[in-house]
């Protein structure tokens, strides 16, 4: 069978403009091995962004092998709709455990866009149930929370959302870090705000925006003074990439609802979670006849194979000191960045924790100069992926110091490469 032939003919790539996926040769991954990607022809790539931002302790680690192929012992697949099972309350318990304080339900999904599609219906309905009709949202300019509706709606990226304008509610936009203009939506909105929605600390798909310190701290404040509640959207941050097991604990801010997703099960299953206190949990509460339920579902809500793999995932943290060990690595990525932030075509790197963007200035749209960086990349030996003409790195937690100086370093080649050939207008390798 001809795999690249057959992707052509019947696939339909996420993100992706087919009519230029066509016209490349693609890497076709055949498996994996710790931090690294195999593919059909045997070649191999660090991956330098962890499956897309998921992959936490490497890939085939036997701890998680072990979780899932002993869960799939037991049963693959139950339904939470009437019943429970063992994983599922495990994880559940181990969650709020690790959680910001307040934070003891959980409500399971399958994806970053599902987490948050239900805090905001949450919020809403809380409301709702309350009395009160809060039908506004705030979230920041340059958001992203998934590609959902109701995600896509408190999402403020054009190129991603504009399309849907006609499907989506209406959002209020705050400037992201600007502590005042958060302040001047909630006294304009007074009594109309449902939620505040937050990326804490970074924004990851804007191009990994770092906020101010502080900044998420004041949110938090402005919140509860004007009697709202806050959400923060940990799908990307959360599992150890800023350095803590979520972002919000930097600044000791406790959300009301929190979303979670990607690096739960390690990067090795599709599943999402949505925390959240019992003041909102009990709101929900009342006789069969009132209709207080909350309407929400999913096929595969919990899934005992994902609720396995994120079990072991969770045990990993505490038996390998994954964010312990993680420290030093975290104070050489900063050290190897230092001279690519001085290269010539590169704008700015930002960075907090394992998450970093590396903007390059100085091409235009269509060169594409990111997805030119990568196509180099790959010829290196290392998957990374871009956010226009910002290069994204975020690789798995368990990277080790040689492979992380390794990717560091044909990231810069790969940039050096794009750049030089930009300044004496040479054609790129295809």
């Amino acid at each position: 069978m001809d795999l690249v032939a057959a992707d052509r003919k019947h696939l339909w790539h996420p993100f992706t403009q087919q009519q230029g996926w066509v016209e490349e040769a693609p890497i076709v991954i055949e498996q994996a091995d710790r931090c690294e990607l195999v593919d059909i022809e045997g070649r191999r790539y660090i991956d330098g962004v962890s499956s897309l931002w998921c992959n936490v302790h490497g890939h085939r680690h036997p701890a998680i092998d072990l979780a899932v192929k002993d869960q799939l012992d037991r049963v693959a697949h139950s339904t939470m709709l009437g019943l429970s099972h063992r994983p599922a309350i495990e994880l559940a318990e181990k969650l709020v455990e690790i959680a910001p304080p307040g934070l003891t339900r959980v409500f399971y999904s399958d994806s970053g866009s599902t987490a948050a599609e239900i805090a905001l219906k949450m919020a809403f309905q809380y409301w709702h149930q309350q009395g009160e009709r809060r039908t506004r949202f705030i979230s920041l300019r340059d958001a992203y929370h998934g590609d959902t509706i109701g995600s896509v709606s408190v999402g403020g990226i054009d190129l991603f959302h504009s399309t849907y304008q006609p499907l989506l509610f209406d959002v209020l936009h705050a400037e992201p870090g600007d502590v005042a203009d958060m302040e001047r939506l909630l006294s304009e909105h007074a009594g109309e705000v449902a939620a505040v929605i937050v990326e804490p600390l970074v924004q990851g798909a804007a191009g990994m925006i770092v906020h101010p310190e502080g900044y998420l701290r004041r949110v938090r404040e402005l919140c509860d003074r004007f009697g709202v509640l806050l959400v923060c959207d940990e799908v990307a941050t959360g599992f150890g990439r800023t350095g803590r097991m979520f972002a919000c604990q930097h600044e000791d801010v406790a959300p009301d609802l929190m979303c979670v997703a990607k690096g739960i099960t390690g990067g090795y299953m599709p599943l999402a979670a949505t925390l959240t206190t019992e003041r909102i949990y009990e709101g929900f509460l009342g006789r069969h006849e009132e209709f207080r339920t909350f309407f929400h579902g999913h096929t595969y809500t919990g899934n005992p194979l994902a609720c396995a793999a994120g079990l072991a995932t969770l045990r990993l943290f505490e038996q390998e000191r994954t964010l312990e060990v993680l420290q030093d690595k975290i104070a050489l990525l900063g050290d190897l960045l230092a001279p690519v932030a001085r290269m010539h075509g590169v704008l700015e790197v930002r960075r907090r924790g394992f998450m970093v963007g590396i903007e390059l200035e100085g091409f235009p749209v269509e060169a594409r100069a990111g997805h030119q960086v990568t196509l180099a990349a790959r010829r290196r030996g290392a998957i990374v992926r871009p956010l226009g003409d910002v290069i994204v790195l975020m690789p798995p937690l368990a990277i080790t110091k040689d492979e992380l100086r390794r990717l560091v370093a044909i990231t810069q080649e790969s940039i050096a490469e794009v750049v030089a050939a930009r300044d004496q207008q040479v054609p790129l390798a295809a």
